[in-house]
């Protein structure tokens, strides 16, 4: 049996199991999003199938991260909530490189040694992602919202002796990107948005397809511990099918780099945070957001998108008018020839367009 055949038999078996549930359901109205976790709730509050699992990742190796990142020295930055796991190297301009979802500061790998020869650059993993620290479960998911990541991000460069900086974020760290510059206007030099539309248009815009190939945005954001329990179920397979969805060029991500991803992804911290992520951006950042637009409070700094040109984001959105309608500066960029993961799928297109956004 193909995995097509197998998927459409699951879906088929899982439909009709849910036939007298939603028989049912027809006469009620849907729940509230406050609601939403009496809706769903789980009878196992610590998941038997995670037991196995340790809390945090094992630790890096050295050799790993000089052969991947020749000549970049690591460091511990403790912030207001959490401590930073931050990569450094160069003398020039500030430069602040976010990852996204589910990878770590290694997708920058194939472009951040040569940025280095002309920029600062600075590699953070995310509170939660990577050898940072992992807050635990908190009221409305704030540990993870983007308020708390974007500040993390400037009291890191702060502590660096950065107080004004370019910054460029990739998927999850786009979205990061975004709401430092809206709380942070002042630190913000430019700023590049790599294959994200903004995070309240895409969901108020959500379609069946995007919802097919976003999956994690709706399986993410249910109450814990079910999407915690599904993932911990097998979180290598779960990360690689993620890439693979996702990514467009096969053997982008050499094997090593894989591994680091998968041994940052396969704990219960990090599964935990990755939910409370996506939790957080489906509630306490889409009030914020609608709160910024309510009050015309929009990205101030010259921003530059690029996009996967074989990617679900550039073929749903007009990356470019998502982008115009939250800013009041200049709104540049195209999209190359790859699908979501453009720092490692298209590394010296990235690495071109940086070059002359930054550089200009």
């Amino acid at each position: 049996m193909n995995r097509r055949d197998f998927t459409s038999y699951g879906l088929g078996a899982a439909f009709a199991a849910l036939m007298p549930a939603a028989a049912r359901a027809q006469s009620k109205s849907a729940p509230s999003t406050s609601a939403l976790a009496q809706e769903l709730p789980s009878a196992q509050p610590v998941p038997e199938a995670c037991a196995s699992l340790s809390e945090l990742p094992e630790p890096p190796s050295a050799d790993t991260s000089q052969k991947l990142l020749p000549g970049f020295q690591a460091r511990r930055i403790r912030t207001s909530g959490a401590e930073i796991n931050v990569l450094t190297k160069g003398d020039g301009r500030p430069l602040l490189l976010i990852h996204g979802h589910p990878e770590t500061h290694l997708t920058w790998h194939k472009i951040a040694p040569a940025l280095a020869e002309e920029y600062t650059v600075v590699l953070p993993d995310l509170r939660g992602y990577g050898d940072s620290s992992k807050p635990g479960y908190s009221e409305n998911h704030s540990n993870y919202c983007f308020h708390a990541m974007a500040f993390d991000q400037v009291e890191v460069m702060r502590q660096l002796g950065h107080e004004r900086f370019l910054v460029a974020g990739h998927d999850r760290g786009g979205r990061v990107a975004h709401r430092l510059c809206l709380n942070h206007p002042d630190a913000v030099e430019k700023v590049a948005m790599l294959d994200v539309a903004p995070t309240l248009t895409m969901y108020d815009q959500t379609t069946k397809e995007f919802a097919t190939k976003y999956v994690w945005w709706f399986l993410q954001i249910q109450p814990a511990p079910m999407p915690e329990t599904l993932i911990g179920l097998d979180p290598a397979y779960y990360l690689r099918d993620h890439l693979a969805v996702q990514g467009k060029t096969p053997g982008a991500i050499p094997p090593e780099v894989m591994a680091e991803y998968i041994r940052c992804y396969g704990c219960l911290g990090t599964i935990r945070a990755v939910c409370e992520d996506y939790r957080a951006a489906a509630g306490l950042d889409l009030e914020d957001d609608r709160e910024d637009d309510n009050r015309n409070n929009y990205i101030q700094a010259p921003l530059l998108a690029l996009w996967g040109a074989k990617g679900t984001v550039g073929h749903l959105w007009d990356v470019l008018a998502t982008w115009r309608a939250k800013s009041n500066n200049t709104v540049s960029g195209k999209p190359l020839p790859c699908g979501h993961l453009l720092p490692e799928e298209d590394p010296q297109g990235v690495l071109a367009e940086f070059r002359e956004f930054f550089g200009s």
